[in-house]
């Protein structure tokens, strides 16, 4: 026994002048997806890269796949005679149990709306959709617009939907906003939205950029924002979604009710559905020049919690960032404690500068995206080369993975502490803090089997029963599981 001990303290020496930051240990889910978006399958890997469970799809990932704590994944999906059609083209949001039974199957694909890309499910079982809303050239004129750059004679605005489920494929829309209404233009006086565009940075510019195309994936579109990614702030109830065609970020209230997400009144802000924050390019809302844009064709914009290091921030992957180099930025939002967003009269909104930045050194065009971890690492997925990385805060990679296949990006990927599942029905087996090989004993070989894993050596399944005395496997776990075995 003394020679045992002895061993586990001479590696926790060693160890304890080697071990930098590691990994977050935790399940990470992906869904690659390849040409055609036919069948696709989504993966949860742990970080040995063994694989926990499979759901296997009729369709291909339109984004990224959430897990649930009910073990259960909210999945966006391609749909197949889409009404409207360009890059991140989805339709379908559907709910998978572990086991793969689809229990739900909703879809949003109309003469008036489709949905694309991202979703969010928010903490009331109700999930956010980012849709293309169809327009005519006649509505857009009515709006201000001067000229439209399509074929299809269309203009395809933004609005999120808030989808309750029922039933296997039903859903009621029970909170909506819709960019259409939050329209600003300085061409025609005679018409309800005139104004000077740097003196509405609650709207949007509704001449600024181009229309869609005759090009790109589905052939002639007309994509005027292309959103791509969302997410929600349960504290402050608002939701933050990404334009990757103007370069910005925008942040709305979803306090308010249906009505006044139409207006400028209501809800926390008092500002209705108009901007409470937008970020990235300011000659948008023609307050900047180039000089002055910060983003360029960005995703995966999402919040972090607060409790992870730099809780409250926004984490955003801007793909072309420079030197054919993407880029992650974290940034702090000018908010106050009255959760309003700091605007100096004639000037654009802060910050200046990202309160962390990390150089990929990769480049995606497409897709992609990064959260921030609990342990202050980030996971960050790069698109187009289907790459999965964790790195420190000091930019080191501590973790990476890359799939295989030829043809294939990961949109985004997120991991999950080892604890999320905890409870629940998927054949986890139940385990004693401390009690590493599941004998339901804590004693001198589990010790020794803890020692192998903080070098490497030995990986179990599933790893809670692990943390010991920290967020990740290493010598304070050692340390702690030796005094707790003293004690017994």
């Amino acid at each position: 026994m003394v020679n045992v001990i002895f061993r586990v303290l001479l590696i926790s020496n060693l160890l304890l002048g080697l071990i930098i930051a590691q990994a977050f240990e935790g399940y990470t889910l992906y869904s690659p997806t390849g040409s055609g978006n036919i069948n696709g399958v989504s993966y949860l890997i742990d970080n040995e890269l063994n694989i926990i469970n499979t759901w296997t799809h009729s369709r291909g990932a339109a984004s990224m796949p959430y897990l649930l704590q009910d073990s259960s994944i909210i999945y966006p999906h391609t749909v197949a005679n889409p009404t409207m059609s360009t890059g991140g083209v989805g339709g379908g949001i559907a709910k998978i149990t572990w086991s793969g039974d689809i229990v739900w199957d909703y879809t949003i694909s109309n003469n008036t709306y489709q949905h694309h890309h991202d979703i969010m499910p928010l903490p009331n079982g109700n999930i956010l959709a980012i849709v293309w809303e169809r327009k005519t050239a006649s509505e857009a004129y009515a709006k201000g617009r001067t000229s439209l750059n399509n074929s299809l004679n269309e203009m395809w605005s933004t609005a999120i939907l808030e989808i309750q489920p029922f039933g296997s494929n039903g859903g009621n829309v029970v909170w909506e906003w819709h960019l259409w209404d939050h329209l600003v233009q300085n061409n025609d006086p005679g018409l309800p939205n005139y104004g000077v565009i740097s003196e509405h940075p609650e709207l949007m510019d509704v001449n600024y950029g181009t229309v869609g195309g005759g090009g790109g994936p589905g052939g002639a579109n007309a994509d005027w924002m292309h959103v791509n990614a969302i997410d929600y702030n349960l504290e402050l109830d608002q939701i933050v979604f990404s334009s990757r065609h103007q370069n910005e970020i925008y942040i709305i209230d979803h306090s308010t009710t249906t009505a006044e997400a139409a207006s400028h009144e209501g809800g926390n802000s008092g500002k209705g559905g108009d901007f409470l924050f937008r970020w990235g390019n300011p000659q948008v809302y023609d307050r900047g020049t180039n000089n002055n844009q910060q983003l360029q064709g960005q995703h995966g914009v999402n919040w972090i919690p607060e409790s992870y290091p730099g809780g409250g921030n926004l984490m955003i992957f801007n793909n072309q960032y420079q030197n054919n180099n993407s880029a992650v930025f974290e940034i702090e939002t000018p908010i106050n404690a009255n959760d309003t967003y700091l605007l100096e009269d004639d000037m654009a909104y802060g910050p200046n500068n990202p309160v962390w930045l990390h150089s990929v050194g990769e480049f995606s065009s497409v897709q992609s995206g990064a959260f921030r971890l609990p342990n202050g690492n980030t996971l960050i997925s790069v698109a187009d080369d289907a790459l999965i990385l964790e790195v420190t805060n000091n930019g080191t990679a501590v973790w990476n993975y890359e799939h295989p296949t030829n043809n294939t990006m990961i949109a985004r990927a997120q991991k999950y502490s080892v604890e999320y599942l905890s409870g629940n029905n998927t054949g986890f087996p139940e385990y004693i803090l401390g009690d590493i090989n599941f004998d339901e004993e804590i004693n001198i070989i589990d010790l020794l089997y803890l020692s192998d894993m903080v070098i490497g050596s030995y990986s179990s399944y599933p790893t809670a029963n692990v943390h010991i005395g920290s967020d990740e496997i290493n010598i304070s776990d050692i340390l702690s599981l030796l005094a707790l075995i003293i004690q017994l």
